[in-house]
């Protein structure tokens, strides 16, 4: 174990050339990241997820009601254990062969059982309510961080100088406030971790846990060899839209449509110009050119900005789902559904009957953003 220990913590991998960890131990005069601080995260993440149940409880829900959202859900499947057997057995969607052997088996029409189907899947749709919660207490969290991030670096040298992130380094202390910055992020993230299993279960599945694993695994790197400062622009600016699909999606919800179109509109604005422009022309700007003039390359400067790209990856899969999204509501006044994030897998795209003409016109939005949304439509839309 002792030697795992050693490959793993390797300096030659974590730290510039001629830097050890002694180098960076804590002292009087200034302190400095480590790694045993981010054990912190896991009990704030269950505290978090804690404060988000209460939240939903206590404050969010009173909210939805009076703003006249329903807790009820779908309509529920009539009882039928030969249909239940096939839908919990093999499979929730039959296709036409299998269709016309439940129909003579049941002596029912083959579109009352694609009814009996469709009715089924939705059973395990959360309720309006469930949703509009879900989606308070993230645009709550999103709104106090982010102002908490802008509040921050407006006093750092780093946000208006990006050259600061790497002047000394890696001797730059760490302050209060920016330890404060990195564990609530981190622990949120673990918090999502943890929910995503809990919570609604939702289409992008395995692309939002592959969101949450790289963004913990940077927030993470980025401490331990303390490139904190441009990791909290990075953190910061990938904060500045969440808020406004949250609020997006509660306006949904709450069937205020102008209002859900106006800030749907502001939220692929801000995305698509803080992730497409400023992100990769500022952040990955000075992590890749101006910390190799100042600092050079280093084994774990190689990660950290193959974490960046990998996130940037992302970045451009999710505009280009918003810009999709967008383009449909221009061309035909109204979107299908939400091709980007968070849509459930038992969402009202499967609503579509199949048989020989299927048809798809329902609309369903729930979620997070994309950082995790099940988005609006049309782009946003009251059917929900």
């Amino acid at each position: 174990m002792a030697g795992i220990l050693a490959w793993f913590w390797n300096e030659r991998f974590w730290l510039p050339h001629n830097v050890t960890w002694a180098d960076l131990k804590n002292t009087e005069e200034a302190t400095f990241p480590q790694a045993e601080d981010l054990y912190l995260a896991f009990p704030l993440a269950f505290c978090i997820f804690m404060v988000r149940l209460l939240f939903e409880r206590f404050v969010a829900k009173p909210c939805a009601i009076a703003l006249h959202i329903q807790a009820n859900g779908p309509q529920i499947a009539q009882p039928n254990a030969i249909l239940e057997k096939v839908f919990t057995a093999i499979t929730k969607h039959p296709d036409e062969k299998r269709l016309e052997g439940l129909s003579k088996q049941l002596d029912w029409d083959v579109r009352s059982i694609q009814r009996w189907f469709r009715q089924r899947r939705n059973q395990e749709k959360p309720s309006t309510l469930t949703r509009f919660c879900e989606s308070m207490w993230r645009f709550s969290f999103y709104l106090y961080v982010f102002t908490y991030g802008v509040r921050f670096l407006k006093k750092t040298p780093w946000l208006w100088n990006t050259r600061h992130c790497w002047y000394n380094y890696p001797y730059q202390p760490l302050t209060a406030d920016l330890h404060y910055y990195y564990i609530l992020e981190l622990s949120f993230y673990w918090s999502l971790m943890f929910s995503q299993f809990t919570d609604i279960k939702r289409k992008d599945f395995g692309i939002m846990f592959l969101h949450h694993l790289v963004s913990i695994f940077l927030i993470t790197f980025s401490y331990v060899n303390n490139m904190a400062r441009v990791g909290t622009l990075v953190l910061c600016l990938h904060d500045s839209a969440d808020a406004l699909l949250e609020a997006a999606k509660m306006a949904n919800y709450a069937k205020f449509q102008k209002m859900c179109d106006l800030l749907f509109v502001m939220f692929a604005m801000v995305f698509i110009t803080t992730r497409l422009g400023i992100f990769p022309l500022w952040v990955l700007n000075t992590t890749l050119f101006e910390s190799w003039e100042i600092v050079g390359p280093y084994p774990s400067w190689w990660v950290f900005n193959l974490l960046l790209l990998l996130i940037q990856g992302l970045n451009c899969f999710w505009s280009y789902l918003i810009v999709k999204i967008a383009c449909k509501a221009i061309s035909k006044g109204k979107v299908s559904k939400d091709d980007r994030s968070d849509i459930e897998s038992s969402s009202d795209e499967e609503d579509s009957e199949h048989s020989g003409k299927s048809s798809h016109t329902a609309t369903t939005t729930n979620g997070t953003s994309g950082t995790n949304g099940y988005l609006l439509t049309g782009p946003c839309s009251a059917d929900d």
